[in-house]
């Protein structure tokens, strides 16, 4: 796995734990339920590249409950330091987490409301590099569209170029979950 996609990766499941940890429910903002939109631009990545552009995400507490079960789950396995600290209209992170022979840094700043819009600045540095990167800058920004569209159900993920998928249902599928355990590890 390149570096950049294990980086995004990564950061779609820092970032759905850190919006629906149950631990720290009363510190960490939740996502209002409904249909958002996601811009994520990272530098490195050539433009055209499949899923880049905005992606579309119908959520409720329970499909976000099911990235936050991965999240725990990898970061108990591969990240042995997740520090949060919420602020007022603020959440920081730090994280070192390891893949394979690589450990990733990762330092993010999440703002907004999250009923409305939010903002993650994000920048992850690899040692040794992953594929001769360094370090990776990815900046997400969110906002709400309403109720999720007609036909939509909490879980569905729309990506330019890599059309719909449900997430919820992808990550409680035995066969992806068995497929996930056996992803060969950047080297």
């Amino acid at each position: 796995m390149t570096a950049p996609r294990f980086a995004s990766r990564h950061a779609v499941f820092l970032l759905a734990g850190l919006l629906t940890a149950g631990a720290q429910a009363a510190d960490v903002p939740q996502r209002k339920s409904g249909l958002w939109e996601i811009n994520t631009r990272m530098s490195g990545m050539p433009a055209g590249m499949p899923g880049q552009g905005p992606i579309q995400m119908c959520v409720d507490r329970s499909s976000d409950d099911v990235l936050k079960e991965r999240a725990e789950r990898d970061g108990k396995r591969n990240c042995p330091v997740m520090e949060v600290k919420p602020g007022a209209g603020k959440v920081t992170v730090h994280s070192v987490c390891k893949d394979g022979r690589t450990t990733m840094t990762t330092d993010a700043v999440m703002t907004g409301d999250f009923d409305n819009s939010y903002r993650n600045d994000m920048v992850t540095r690899f040692d040794p590099p992953q594929n001769g990167m360094k370090e990776m800058k990815m900046v997400q920004e969110a906002r709400w569209l309403g109720p999720c569209k007609k036909g939509q159900k909490p879980g569905d993920v729309i990506m330019p170029g890599m059309g719909k998928f449900n997430m919820q249902e992808m990550m409680n599928d035995p066969q992806v979950r068995e497929a996930m355990k056996r992803q060969p590890q950047a080297r």
